[in-house]
């Protein structure tokens, strides 16, 4: 941990949030975690449990919760936004009077807002005088890390100063930050992840093999990296702990919500009532209506994303999608690596 103690506040006392609140706080940090529920804000400064999304995990006695944002983010130094992308806008815009550009920001969410196709760190640009932005993503299920169980992540910014702060005041002994300049693909992929692990979880539950789970999991990555290329992201960072690490998670993992919603899909619950019981939010089932729209706007080829929205949201059966995946195209493996048809006929004049 780093000699110099900060003021940190956390916005967001989901399971995530407090997971991050806890390894500050183990780190020797002033953290301040706000959230809306007055009772977990009771059980955690007199059990230091957060007994609602993380039962059963001890905190440490340090964390400062509060309901009070401009107690949390007033003296903060850096700010970490653990807010679902649906509230995400109106927590931020609130905050804002209490802000200036010398905090540093950091989004949490693996979400998009669909108003405009924003990402999160977009609409802390947007929305606040600061100009000190990062993203935090990677394979980080919750409960896990409040398990102190070894994990990494990735802090991505232009900023040299956000990546290198938050290095220092996250990474310990169970806890490891990687950093990335790719700030939008990194954003990117940790939410377009949430889509395929809806699609795993359906897998798993209908009892499909191993071939056809590995053969979506790379599907969805070329997927992934396609679109992130013409958003303007960078490939190669979907080779990463941000891309391919938590894309596989999220994918095998009955940890993750998206997961669950899949596996509960697959059985024939209704969609409303899965969301409802959930105990969490699973980003990727708006996202999948983002993402579809965007990939209609820019034509980008994303069968796996059109099967997806046609099953949520048009009735139709997995298997009918799976089906129609295997009759349609055969596209290329590996995106970047085949040349397309241009640079094949220079090939062969060559």
């Amino acid at each position: 941990m780093t000699t110099e103690v900060k003021q940190v506040a956390v916005l967001g006392g989901g399971s995530f949030g407090t997971s991050i609140a806890n390894i500050l706080a183990d780190n020797g940090h002033q953290v301040k975690l706000w959230m809306r529920n007055e009772d977990t804000v009771n059980d955690i400064a007199t059990l230091h449990e957060n007994t609602r999304y993380l039962p059963g995990k001890k905190l440490n006695a340090s964390i400062q919760p509060t309901t009070c944002l401009e107690t949390a983010v007033a003296s903060a130094d850096v700010i970490f936004v653990a807010i679902p992308s649906k509230a995400f806008k109106q927590v931020v815009t609130q905050a804002a009077q209490w802000l200036d550009p010398s905090k540093i920001l950091v989004s949490t969410t693996k979400g998009i807002e669909m108003d405009g196709f924003k990402f999160m760190s977009q609409i802390l640009e947007d929305c606040t005088p600061c100009s000190k932005i990062g993203v935090l993503s990677g394979p980080n299920l919750a409960k896990e890390i409040a398990e102190r169980t070894l994990t990494g992540t990735v802090i991505a910014s232009e900023y040299g100063e956000v990546r290198n702060t938050v290095q220092d005041v996250l990474s310990c002994s169970y806890f490891r930050v990687y950093a990335n300049s790719d700030r939008f693909g990194v954003e990117l992929s940790g939410a377009l992840k949430n889509i395929y692990a809806i699609a795993s979880g359906m897998a798993a539950a209908m009892g499909m093999g191993e071939n056809t789970k590995s053969m979506l999991i790379t599907r969805s990555l070329a997927e992934m990296s396609r679109f992130a290329a013409r958003m303007g992201g960078n490939p190669m960072t979907f080779l990463g702990l941000a891309g391919v690490g938590d894309l596989y998670v999220t994918c095998t993992s009955p940890l993750s919500r998206n997961y669950q919603v899949g596996y509960a899909l697959a059985e024939g619950r209704e969609l409303d009532d899965i969301l409802d019981t959930l105990g969490g939010t699973a980003e990727g089932v708006n996202t999948i209506r983002t993402v579809k729209g965007k990939s209609d706007e820019l034509e980008v080829y994303m069968p796996l994303v059109h099967g997806l929205y046609a099953i949520l949201f048009e009735g139709k059966s997995l298997k009918d999608v799976i089906q129609k995946l295997m009759l349609g195209e055969q596209n290329t493996d590996v995106e970047f690596v085949l040349p397309g048809p241009d640079k094949l006929a220079n090939l062969k004049r060559g």
